[in-house]
């Protein structure tokens, strides 16, 4: 979406001067406008026209792509690391003298915490000092915590570093969506948003194939140091190939190169601003007085991230269930040793990727369907379709592992089972995350960050109390309940967006109401 402002009727382009692009070589183009009788000699910097190569969002598809993949493999290795420590717990709490699950549970899922209240601070912090930064420093925040873990002495020091790991780790979820949103037009962001979405479900899976292999070879403490290094691979790749993609801040930059080729000694000096500025959205005021607070107004006041938040939290909340049970179904079922175990993740990640393929391929088909329907106009409800059949694969998943585990069946129908739970989840949360970025767009990352809250809450807690109910209750009864829940919050939710969605945003104040 190129950069742009409605202006007062009073206002009126005058003149175009020389210009001088964001690198501060010479300028593109900018107006001279009367922008009300206070300032009648004001400098409008904006876009030079929609082709503008500076737009991120006219970037050649190389450098697109480059963004995508460095944001997508932060959105990767930071879930690896929150749950390849999954299959190491037991040998974690032999050392350090644990005994109580919710604690040992605890040990993987704190790190969940942690992505619930970062996107809440790390989203917004991105609309002020811009993507690249956010991102950039704050996994060399994680990447610190993380290698720290490895080092721990005791429980408490390995349960805060794993919370403060989280922080940084959250940034990915926080902003990565509001980097695709900046640089892919609606039509093309489909299959970006498939990758980067796909990425936070399929780390946790290859990371316990990996940590089961890690603790019965060597130690937990490689656990994390491992990870570490991969961390510090894509730390070195971003610093090259992840540019700054938000468009207000693009031009804010692009302004003070203009400033300073004016001669200060002139009287009649006029004002430089950003349009995003001349729409008072970009005064530090306003950006400390808004954006920090954004994520919260979006979702107490916005029912869009409200109901969708509500969902998946459910649906991570199963996801993060499921990490953390598996090693107890496949060694107290089956029998098997914690590396054989951890092999069954697999199956996880063999629904997850099939079904993310699958879905990228038609999602911007089904996009540009139904747009070329309606008279060439987009909605964010295009995007809703693929979330019916992932409606339906997530609870059938859900019943045929709980009794196949519960019944000892042959441990390949519990793998099926878990690979349409993984299917399912992938399914929903493509559509629910692109769903969000086209709604709010330019305020992507606070949107996310809003949705992403209360499921990380939810990952944090859910894992909690699952050993209580499956010692209570058995696999079998304990994902029936879970299922049935799955099918009374899932099965309505894209009939009632596809019907009501566009009436909620139109009386939304950060959605966009038209595209």
């Amino acid at each position: 979406m190129s950069a742009h402002i409605n202006m007062p009727h009073n206002v009126g382009k005058t003149s175009s001067t020389p210009s001088l692009n964001v690198k501060g070589e010479q300028p593109t183009s900018l107006h001279q406008v009367s922008h009300d009788n206070h300032d009648t000699n004001a400098v409008v910097v904006d876009w030079d026209g929609p082709d503008d190569s500076a737009n991120p969002k006219n970037w050649v598809f190389r450098r697109k792509w480059a963004a995508t993949i460095v944001v997508s493999s932060f959105t990767f290795i930071t879930p690896v690391s929150s749950s390849m420590v999954a299959p190491a717990t037991l040998q974690i709490a032999g050392e350090f003298g644990v005994t109580n699950t919710a604690i040992i549970a605890m040990m993987t899922s704190v790190f969940v915490l942690g992505f619930a209240v970062g996107p809440l601070f790390l989203g917004p912090l991105s609309e002020i000092f811009g993507r690249s930064r956010v991102l950039q420093l704050a996994n060399l925040w994680f990447f610190v915590w993380n290698l720290g873990c490895g080092f721990a002495q005791n429980k408490g020091e390995l349960i805060a570093f794993r919370l403060l790991a989280g922080l940084g780790g959250s940034a990915p979820l926080a902003v990565g969506g509001g980097v695709l949103g900046d640089v892919w037009h609606p039509e093309e962001r489909g299959k970006a948003i498939a990758i980067y979405s796909l990425a936070p479900l399929l780390g946790p899976v290859i990371g316990p194939v990996c940590g089961a292999w890690i603790a019965e070879r060597s130690t937990w403490r490689w656990v994390f140091w491992s990870t570490s290094i991969i961390d510090a691979v894509i730390q070195f790749f971003g610093i090259f190939y992840l540019q700054e993609t938000f468009a207000p801040l693009l031009l804010e930059r692009k302004a003070a190169a203009i400033r300073k080729t004016m001669d200060a000694e002139k009287a009649q000096n006029p004002n430089v601003y950003t349009v995003f500025e001349a729409a008072g959205q970009r005064s530090w005021t306003a950006i400390f007085r808004k954006a920090l607070t954004r994520p919260f107004l979006i979702f107490f006041r916005e029912k869009i991230a409200q109901l969708l938040g509500v969902y998946m939290a459910f649906i991570y909340g199963l996801f993060y269930i499921f990490l953390t049970a598996m090693p107890a179904i496949y060694e107290g079922q089956y029998h098997e040793k914690t590396s054989i175990a951890g092999l069954h993740y697999i199956a996880f990640g063999v629904g997850l990727t099939l079904a993310s393929q699958v879905n990228a391929r038609y999602m911007d088909r089904i996009y540009i369907y139904f747009k070329n329907k309606n008279n060439g106009v987009r909605e964010p409800e295009f995007r809703l379709p693929s979330m019916v059949p992932g409606t339906i694969i997530l609870p059938i998943g859900m019943f045929i592992t709980g009794w196949a585990a519960q019944n000892k069946v042959h441990w390949i129908v519990t793998d099926i089972g878990i690979a349409l739970v993984g299917g399912g989840m992938i399914l929903l949360f493509q559509s629910i995350q692109t769903y969000v970025v086209d709604t709010f767009t330019l305020h992507a990352a606070s949107a996310l960050a809003a949705v992403s809250c209360l499921r990380s809450f939810a990952g944090f807690g859910f894992p909690l109390f699952a050993p209580a109910m499956y010692n209570s209750l058995g696999y079998g009864k304990g994902n029936t309940i879970l299922a049935c829940v799955a099918i009374v919050l899932g099965c309505p939710a894209p009939w009632l967006f596809w019907k009501y969605g566009k009436k909620i945003r139109m009386k939304s104040n950060y959605a966009h109401k038209s595209h």
